[in-house]
């Protein structure tokens, strides 16, 4: 069913990458939710009117904000889909984010407010509903409605990677288990003559969940906003693809910016022997950028960084420095290593020493140790060091 209305709606369907086609998958994927969530909502309110069973109606009035959820993110999709102009030079992919955390927000807010009813229920000792065979039939079938839309919004949001989708399938797969919930209690109550309010109780419990699934999803893509580390994959890629041409010694300082969907910028500084050829290294560089940005879709930007590669005391200080540094935590790195012997009395160790995101040494802390035991090793050694912290997440 899924492949088939993919096939039906999304035209170029396999071509993921593009931002047209993105943008039709959103607003597929919206306009199924908008249909199913209508429908679900206008059954399950005259269901629960009837039996006047209060978490009936409140589920749903939560299809209804699902309603509202899809017609957020299909105008997400569309403005994400908006060419880069002089605002916004890097675009609007962002926006698809934004939908997805008001989708959060909707969420925590109907968990709010269905905890209010069901505590006030509680309290004032309301009468428990009346269910029919129709309440439990109309429930029934609209947990297997919420478990094709979770698979249908998680095929969708993989097959784009996307955020808000994914948000989507998350409510979708909540909502399932919500109604199921409310089912079993409603079978309960049909069959068995309850001495409290059950309704009530399932429909606070139901709250609960609501809050919980939308306060994680807004976590996520609150990442998403402030700016998360890049994949894991995607550091590899670009990594092993730069280092597949010939000449590039080593890699650092790589930065990766995320403008939203298939809008990714980053930057890195490559290591080359000092006398290599400028033009032929130019050119090396200009197509390795090239060769990045068809492999990943990433705009790439690199930086060319000198070393002397012939010099064998240069060489074999570098290893010695790097040695007691491992020494102070594996995890720390050198790069951009330079010797400049002023005098018999002093000789200058110029480097960068690349510390993890989540390193509680400070910046004088490390110098000062470093410092240190370099002139442990040779007392003439001054350290010039440049302290970076990695921006990838993988060390």
């Amino acid at each position: 069913m899924t492949s088939l209305l993919i096939k039906l709606f999304v035209k170029n369907y396999k071509d993921t990458n593009d931002k047209t086609v993105r943008e039709r998958y959103g607003t597929l994927g919206s306009l199924v939710g908008i249909f199913c969530n209508v429908l679900l909502c206008l059954i399950k309110i005259t269901a629960g009117l009837i039996a006047k069973s209060m978490s009936i109606i409140a589920d749903g009035l939560n299809n209804l904000s699902d309603m509202g959820s899809s017609v957020i993110t299909m105008i997400g999709f569309r403005l994400s889909g908006k060419p880069a102009d002089k605002d916004h030079p890097y675009g609007h992919g962002r926006m698809e984010y934004m939908s997805a955390f008001i989708v959060s927000v909707l969420i925590i807010i109907v968990g709010f407010e269905l905890a209010l009813s069901s505590v006030k229920s509680l309290v004032f000792g309301d009468k428990a509903p009346q269910y029919t065979v129709l309440s439990i039939v109309i429930l029934a079938v609209s947990v297997f409605v919420k478990l094709w839309m979770y698979l249908f919004n998680r095929k969708l949001s993989k097959l784009i990677n996307s955020d808000a989708l994914s948000a989507t399938a998350q409510d979708s797969i909540n909502d399932a288990v919500t109604t199921t919930a409310i089912l079993i209690s409603t079978l309960i109550s049909y069959f068995i003559n309850v001495p409290f309010n059950l309704d009530a109780i399932m429909a606070l419990l139901v709250s609960m969940f609501i809050l919980w699934s939308g306060i994680s999803s807004a976590k996520g893509t609150i990442t998403s906003l402030l700016g998360k580390a890049p994949d894991k994959e995607l550091v590899e890629k670009i990594e092993h693809t730069v280092m597949s041409f010939d000449g590039f010694l080593g890699i650092h300082d790589l930065i990766v910016h995320d403008y939203g969907p298939g809008r990714q910028f980053a930057s890195l500084h490559i290591e080359v022997p000092q006398n290599v050829n400028i033009v032929e290294c130019h050119e090396q560089i200009d197509l390795c950028e090239k060769v990045v940005l068809e492999q990943t879709g990433v705009n790439l930007v690199i930086h060319m960084d000198p070393i002397d590669t012939d010099n064998e005391v240069v060489t074999n200080t570098k290893n010695l420095i790097l040695k007691l540094v491992k020494n102070i935590d594996v995890r720390l790195t050198i790069h951009d290593f330079r010797m400049t012997p002023s005098s018999n009395q002093r000789t200058n160790l110029i480097f960068d020493v690349v510390l993890p995101a989540d390193s509680d040494m400070t910046d004088e802390y490390i110098i000062s140790q470093i410092s240190k035991k370099a002139r442990e090793i040779n007392e003439t050694f001054a350290c010039v060091i440049t302290v970076d912290r990695d921006m990838t997440g993988t060390i």
